[in-house]
C-alpha cells in the first residue's frame, strides 16, 4: 500500500500536478459529496444490486455508495494518477482509464446505471461524451453537472487547470445550460427528467429566475431512463423553482439561503 501511495505522489511531483488526495480530501469537497449523495438517496430511484459505470470518479470518494448497495462498479477516471488510486482501493479489475474527450471505442461494456457526478463540465466535448455513455447504458443515466443560468441552448466552453486532478485534463471544460443538457440526454434516452429537490449546498440553486453570486458555481441534477420513472422527486421538464426537501436534511447552514 505505502509503495504505491508514494508512487502516484512521485507521479504527480513529475507531472507537475497536485497530490490527488489533497485536492479530493478538501473540507469543502468532502462536504460536497455528501450533500450530493444525501440527495441522491432520497430520490427514490432503484438502484441497489446494479451494475454501474462510474465515470469521473477522482479517486473514489462517491464509490461506497453503490458498493454499500451491493452494487457491481467498473469505476474510472481520465487520469492515470487517479486511476492509481482507484485500483489501489478497489482492485485493477474494478478501475479504468477513461478519457471521455478522448473516450476508448474498445471499451464497449453495457451496464444498468451511468453515474456522471461533477463530470460533464470538465470536458470540451460534452455532447460526443453524453453519446458514448447513452451506448454503454442499459436503464439510467445519473447526471450532476455545473450549468449555466439561461432558458437557451448553450455549450458555453470554459478554460480550466489541467494541472489541477478535479479539472479538465484538456484544460478545456464548459459550463453548459440545463435546456443544452436535457436536449443532449434525449437525444439517447426517451425519459429524461429534472429533479424536484435540490442538495442542500449553496451550488444548487432553488429559483433559476435569479443569477448565481459572483464566483458561485451553479449545479443541476438529471435523470434519463429508458423506460418512464413515476417518483415524486422528478419531473418532466425544467423547473424554475425546486425546493431542498426534508428528507436526509444536515444541520442548519446559512450558506443555504
Amino acid at each position: 500500500m505505502t509503495g504505491v501511495r508514494v508512487g502516484v505522489d512521485a507521479l504527480a511531483r513529475r507531472l507537475g500536478l497536485r497530490k490527488p488526495q489533497a485536492t479530493f480530501h478538501a473540507a469543502g469537497y468532502l462536504r460536497h459529496n455528501q450533500r450530493r449523495q444525501e440527495h441522491l438517496a432520497t430520490l427514490g430511484l432503484p438502484l441497489a444490486g446494479r451494475s454501474i459505470l462510474e465515470v469521473g470518479a477522482g479517486i473514489g470518494d462517491h464509490t461506497g455508495f453503490f458498493l454499500d448497495r451491493g452494487c457491481r462498479v467498473m469505476v474510472t477516471d481520465g487520469r492515470p494518477a487517479n486511476v492509481t488510486v482507484l485500483a489501489r482501493e478497489f482492485g485493477p479489475g474494478s478501475a479504468k482509464l477513461l478519457d471521455l474527450d478522448r473516450p476508448d471505442a474498445s471499451f464497449d461494456e453495457r451496464f444498468e446505471v451511468v453515474y456522471c457526478y461533477g463530470t460533464l463540465y470538465h470536458l470540451s466535448r460534452p455532447g460526443e461524451a453524453i453519446a458514448y455513455l447513452g451506448a454503454r447504458c442499459k436503464n439510467m443515466m445519473l447526471v450532476e453537472t455545473c450549468v449555466s443560468v439561461g432558458d437557451t441552448e448553450a455549450m458555453n466552453p470554459e478554460k480550466e487547470q489541467a494541472r489541477n486532478p478535479s479539472q479538465a485534463v484538456s484544460s478545456l471544460g464548459c459550463r453548459p445550460t440545463r435546456p443544452w443538457v436535457r436536449n443532449r440526454l434525449l437525444e439517447h434516452f426517451p425519459h429524461v427528467y429534472a429533479t424536484t429537490t435540490q442538495p442542500w449546498h449553496e451550488e444548487f440553486p432553488l429559483d433559476w429566475s435569479q443569477e448565481a453570486p459572483p464566483g458561485r458555481l451553479t449545479r443541476a441534477v438529471f435523470v434519463a431512463s429508458r423506460e418512464p420513472l413515476s417518483v415524486p422527486t422528478l419531473t418532466d421538464g425544467l423547473p424554475q423553482v425546486q425546493s431542498r426537501g426534508e428528507a436526509g436534511a444536515p444541520r442548519s447552514d446559512p450558506r443555504l439561503t
